[in-house]
């Protein structure tokens, strides 16, 4: 699945406290990841499920100026019980590679979740 994100100034490090660039913050590159991964790993849930990030290893790669579109590509690697695995990869208008990722996710109910 691949969806578009658009950098903004919110988005920035120097607003988002991850460094003093008006560039793409990480975390919001982990971010958008975390929610193609979440749009991806739906189909595969259940009725009062939900999938729960629980590790990202992210290499970003080269800056995103703001206005520049990023598309984020994620692809499920595997679904073993619970867990669910994904490849990340993240280009922007010119097909440059500018950040990669492995992430994981687990699957959870619910009510059960937020119970504890």
């Amino acid at each position: 699945m691949t969806k578009s994100f658009t950098v903004t100034q919110e988005l920035t490090a120097q607003v988002i406290g991850s460094g003093s660039l008006p560039v793409l913050a990480t975390p919001a590159l982990a971010a958008w990841i975390e929610n193609v991964a979440t749009l991806t790993a739906a189909p595969l849930l259940s009725e009062g499920e939900t999938s729960v990030g629980t590790n990202i290893n992210l290499d970003h790669l080269r800056k995103s100026l703001i206005g520049e579109t990023i598309d984020v590509s994620v692809e499920l690697l595997s679904h073993e019980g619970r867990q669910l695995c994904f490849s990340a990869e993240c280009h922007n208008a010119e097909g440059t590679l500018v950040g990669k990722a492995f992430h994981t996710r687990f699957i959870v109910n619910t009510t059960r979740f937020m119970s504890h």
